[in-house]
């Protein structure tokens, strides 16, 4: 098996834990909070997904999914580079959108992500990508944090919703 089809298997399977935990969701469920400090299954999704486009697209030398058409539709609170890094929150619970838009734009980023890996060869992934960090991070290693951030959030959100539903949210 090839790096990039590794690669593309990995985000693969971070996709069908979106997909589990978001189609059908109710709106209700999406905005769940346990807490008023708790992630909501909604910022989690639109959170990892943003996090993949910003980081792909700065490595693919593209422009974000998100700036060229989704950020209208989502039509949220918060500034267009916001990728939820830091967020308050009050920025978690402005979050709201419903499943079929979370899955369009999780889907377009997904698909963006696959084109850019099937463009790569085994040489690409050691290319310097970020020189702020010893040592500079390479593509691969930036594609596997990526991975490795996207897993654990698809993991709390899947973790978000059994506690709601236990709660009685549908």
């Amino acid at each position: 098996m090839e790096q990039r089809e590794l690669l593309i298997d990995a985000f693969d399977r971070i996709s069908g834990i979106v997909h589990n935990v978001v189609e059908g969701a109710s709106p209700e469920l999406l905005v769940f909070r346990d807490d008023d400090e708790a992630n909501t299954i909604a910022w989690l999704v639109w959170h990892l997904t943003r996090v993949q486009d910003d980081h792909v697209a700065d490595v693919a030398g593209t422009p974000q999914v998100w700036e060229a058409e989704w950020a209208q539709r989502f039509d949220l609170p918060l500034p267009v580079e916001s990728t939820g890094y830091g967020h308050t929150n009050e920025q978690v619970g402005s979050v709201v959108a419903s499943a079929e838009l979370l899955l369009g734009y999780h889907d377009a980023v997904h698909d963006a992500t696959v084109a850019y890996l099937d463009t790569l060869a085994a040489d690409d992934f050691d290319r310097i990508v970020d020189t702020r960090w010893d040592p500079p991070v390479t593509l691969g290693v930036r594609l596997v944090s990526v991975i490795g951030d996207e897993l654990q959030h698809a993991g709390q959100a899947s973790f978000v919703k059994g506690v709601a539903q236990r709660a009685g949210v549908a």
